[in-house]
């Protein structure tokens, strides 16, 4: 996907045909495709037309390359693009080096319990 990424014009937004076009497959397939991937989800100008933003391309050409290329199924490449989606959301562990890294993360969230519970009485 790194050369179909490269081919990919600087604007921020695609219409319909011009994410077929880069994509390589027609407007109808893209239609299909967002009724089964949830995250393909372009917005709509006021006119009705679908507008893709990049991220949203890159993952029309995502779709494909794992339904024509890597053989997966609808319900297969589904599931590959949800668990990839919830590894970017995984949180970073911090790296706590010494006792002392541990002690000022309790210190802060102690600070950040109490400011919660001022805030909940005034509330």
């Amino acid at each position: 996907m790194r050369a179909a990424a490269a081919a990919i014009p600087d604007k921020l937004y695609f219409k319909i045909g011009e994410v077929a076009r880069l994509a390589g497959v027609e407007p109808y397939v893209l239609r299909f495709w967002e009724s089964e991937f949830p995250a393909l989800k372009p917005g709509k100008s006021s006119t009705g037309q679908r507008l893709y933003r990049r991220r949203e391309l890159e993952m029309a050409l995502q779709i494909k390359s794992l339904l024509h290329e890597q053989g997966f199924t609808i319900a297969g490449a589904r599931l590959k693009l949800k668990q990839e989606h919830q590894g970017k959301k995984a949180q970073a562990t911090l790296p706590l080096h010494s006792g002392r890294d541990r002690e000022l993360l309790q210190r802060v969230r102690a600070e950040i319990d109490e400011l919660a519970a001022l805030l909940a009485r005034k509330a």
